[in-house]
């Protein structure tokens, strides 16, 4: 699996790589003193453990320092496994990056963050991690969007997409279905370097499986380099007995080689030898050569990391697995749980005395004009990046001037609105980028995608395009508006978060929408969430939605989403009942993208056909404009009798219900009053700024739920029912709360409606019940 070195590099000067190897020593003390000061120096009052990892940082420490010191060219970007976060910021503090007050803040309120963060951490991060196996992907998505961008708008550059992944981070499944994805194979700006420590939290894992693993790349188009022996290793398996050794080492287990890595040189020379012939060649070896040795592993070997580099073939994407050792360098290296290890105070002071620095002082720089000194500044230079431009203005109309007539649904309206943007204000719908995964017909886009095509790197034949019979048209080309991806949720959220963060990386903002099954939110929610926490703002929109669905039965009928909706930071959440309404939230949501101060949003729609003539939309121009505000704002009042004597709100799919139990109350002398609720969201937004907890607007709880109108409530809506429960707490009325908090049955509409209690009899029920 190991490629062929065919060129090898030509050998550097003694003295660079003495200079190399003093910046990685000093790389390993600050990472290491940024953990301990941490925990042991900095008062901690209450206790707690702060935590920091110095074995995870130690065992990148090499692979960084050759990568940022000889490697990186400007526009490159790395993704840094999370728990390196120390050996970041070393590096970035030798190229003054990071000033030497914030090295003391590791985990400390305001400063340095536990993980890489772009959004939180005073120094330069390319992308945020700290979820495992999502920031590992990220780089992948990070080329797509970098793709994107250059393509239609010639902004984007070029330049390598580096994951610094540790080898159980190979264990998550998202990782998996991102290098599988067919599009990936064409990425080869994408390299990720395994860090093959070979132990996990709590242990030494028993057999990582190496070659499996690079198989399994190997099987999805990448190139495989092995970087597994370091320059004395190689050197030793030349002298008498060397194969010998090679022989040994590979095959023995994770275990034996990791408590061999703990012997002292007498216990070393009685447990490593298997024959005579590798007797003889350990006692051949000073004790330094044999300590020096057997630890001398590809990850660590700045030579054998410069071949590897060399050796990237950038047709397509790379791994390169970097054999490590856990805690290298440090007391703690090898030790089954030294994951989240601290060194002792003595441990630390024979550790500076090695490495020439001071616990006294441990941040002390490079002495000025020094080689350390001056490579630090020449790759400070070499790396420094050209300003993110100012961001163009992009204009997204309040209104596109249509009304809805007949029947629709809310997610045939999202197709539509698409193609009536593209045609009132091209300039604008030429940066929104859609995403499904292989649901595009299934969820309305292909209409749009009909118009805009499909994004492909390189043009491809649509061999179907004079087929009568063919509806969606599949036209793949570099000038494609649409991605498509494979079945998979966590590639179209990991997209999407990166389409939603060019903005902020090369000054040209998007318009991204993410579609799928509403379903399956849930199992997208965390990478999508950690998108939002890194910067990348986006519309993700869940279709279809609810019970609704009925046919589909429980696999299909979502519960939790209207609520998930609510309670995500950084989102603006919108469920509306009608065309008109979806089309107004998504131009307001797509209003908030691709800026500073922006915000994602996340828009739950549904496959229920609705009489527009219910929403009754107001003919004057001003009044039209006064429904929009509030829509957009959260709620309206859709019913308004005089004197009401029940207040129903209800969102989405259940305002038929509502409004038609409001009718049946009337007839039996108890007015009610039906207010649409489009984002319970913002309303708890206002309610929280009503109390003086949220920078949000209050107006619309006056607007919809005055307190001179104060009434009994009746909430209901297609999802859990406490997502609306807090409105009855705006005025502090009697309340009842209907909702979906069963797992789904088949069934005709008014069967699953009965069966959940979400019905018109149930809320005329309920009504009753309060009055």
């Amino acid at each position: 699996m190991t490629t062929s070195i065919e060129q090898p590099v030509p050998a550097r000067p003694a003295s660079e790589d003495a200079t190399l190897r003093a910046i990685r020593n000093r790389v390993l003390w600050l990472s290491t003193a940024i953990v301990h000061h941490a925990n042991r120096v900095r008062p901690n009052p209450y206790g707690m453990k702060v935590g920091g990892h110095q074995a995870s940082s130690a065992s990148m420490v090499s692979i960084m320092t050759s990568l940022w010191f000889e490697h990186l060219r400007p526009g490159d970007r790395v993704s840094v496994k999370p728990h390196a976060s120390p050996v970041l910021h070393a590096v970035n503090h030798l190229l003054g990056d990071l000033d030497a007050s914030y090295l003391t803040t590791l985990r400390q309120f305001g400063g340095l963050q536990s993980y890489p963060s772009r959004s939180k951490d005073p120094d330069p991060a390319d992308y945020s991690t700290g979820s495992v196996g999502i920031g590992a992907t990220a780089p992948v998505w990070g080329a797509l969007a970098r793709r994107y961008v250059d393509g239609h708008f010639g902004a984007g550059g070029t330049g390598r997409q580096y994951s610094l992944v540790g080898d159980a981070e190979l264990d998550e499944g998202a990782v998996w279905e991102a290098v599988l994805d067919p599009m990936v194979a064409e990425l080869g700006e994408v390299v990720w370097i395994v860090d093959l420590n070979r132990q996990s939290l709590d242990r030494v894992v028993p057999d990582i499986g190496a070659s499996r693993l690079q198989g399994m790349f190997a099987a999805a188009g990448w190139q495989v380099i092995t970087a597994k022996y370091g320059s004395l290793l190689e050197e030793t398996f030349q002298r008498p007995g060397g194969e010998a050794l090679r022989a040994r080492l590979d095959t023995m287990s994770n275990p034996e080689y990791q408590r061999l890595l703990r012997c002292d040189v007498d216990e070393l020379r009685t447990r490593l030898p298997d024959s005579d012939i590798l007797r003889s060649l350990v006692d051949g070896l000073t004790d330094d050569v044999l300590l020096e040795a057997l630890g001398s592993l590809g990850g660590h070997d700045l030579t054998a990391l410069r071949q590897a580099f060399h050796d990237i073939d950038e047709t397509r994407p790379t791994v390169i697995f970097a054999y490590t050792v856990k805690g290298w360098g440090l007391a703690s290296q090898g030790h089954p749980q030294n994951h989240s290890a601290l060194l002792t105070e003595q441990q630390m002071a024979e550790l500076a005395t090695r490495l020439g620095t001071s616990l006294d002082d441990p941040w002390h720089g490079f002495e000025p004009g020094t080689p350390e000194a001056l490579l630090c500044a020449a790759t400070a230079a070499r790396l420094r990046r050209t300003p993110v431009p100012a961001l163009p203005t992009v204009t997204v109309p309040a209104d596109l001037g249509r009304t809805p007539t007949g029947r629709a649904t809310t997610q045939a309206a999202l197709g539509r609105a698409l193609l009536d943007l593209n045609r009132a204000a091209p300039q604008t719908a030429a940066r929104v980028v859609t995403v499904s995964p292989d649901v595009s017909s299934s969820t309305n886009l292909g209409g749009w995608v009909n118009k805009v095509g499909v994004w492909s790197p390189t043009a491809r034949p649509d061999w179907f395009a004079d087929d009568a019979e063919t509806i969606l048209h599949w036209r793949e080309q570099p000038t494609g508006r649409h991605l498509e991806l494979g079945i998979a949720e966590t590639n179209l959220v990991g997209v999407l978060g990166e389409l939603g963060a060019t903005w902020s990386r090369w000054g040209q903002p998007l318009l991204p929408i993410g579609v799928m099954y509403d379903p399956f939110v849930e199992r997208a929610l965390e990478p999508w969430s950690f998108g939002i926490y890194a910067g990348g703002q986006s519309i993700l929109v869940g279709t279809p939605s609810g019970v609704t669905l009925a046919p589909e039965g429980g696999a299909h009928q979502s519960i939790k989403t209207p609520s998930i909706g609510l309670e995500q930071p950084g989102c603006v959440s919108y469920e509306p009942a009608f065309v008109l309404d979806a089309e107004w939230t998504l131009l307001a949501a797509l209003n908030q993208l691709g800026k500073p101060g922006g915000s994602s949003a996340y828009l739950r729609l549904s496959t229920r056909s609705v009489d527009q003539a219910l929403a009754v939309v107001p003919q004057d121009p001003a009044a039209r404009e006064h429904r929009r505000r509030q829509v957009v704002a959260g709620a309206y009042a859709l019913r308004k009798p005089a004197d009401p004597a029940v207040t129903i709100c209800a969102m989405g799919a259940l305002l038929p219900e509502a409004l038609q139990a409001a009718e049946r109350l009337s007839a039996l002398g108890h007015e009610a009053e039906v207010v649409c609720v489009t984002s319970a969201d913002l309303l708890f937004r206002a309610v929280q700024a009503r109390a003086g907890r949220d920078e949000s607007a209050s107006w619309i709880l006056n607007a919809v739920l005055p307190a001179d109108r104060a009434r009994p409530m009746v909430t209901v809506l297609d999802g859990h029912p406490h997502t609306l429960a807090f409105l009855a707490g705006v005025n502090g009325v009697p309340a009842c709360h209907l909702g979906v908090t069963r797992f789904g049955q088949s069934g005709n509409l008014q069967d699953v409606y009965r069966y959940h209690g979400v019905d018109v009899d149930s809320i005329i029920a309920a009504g009753l019940d309060l009055l």
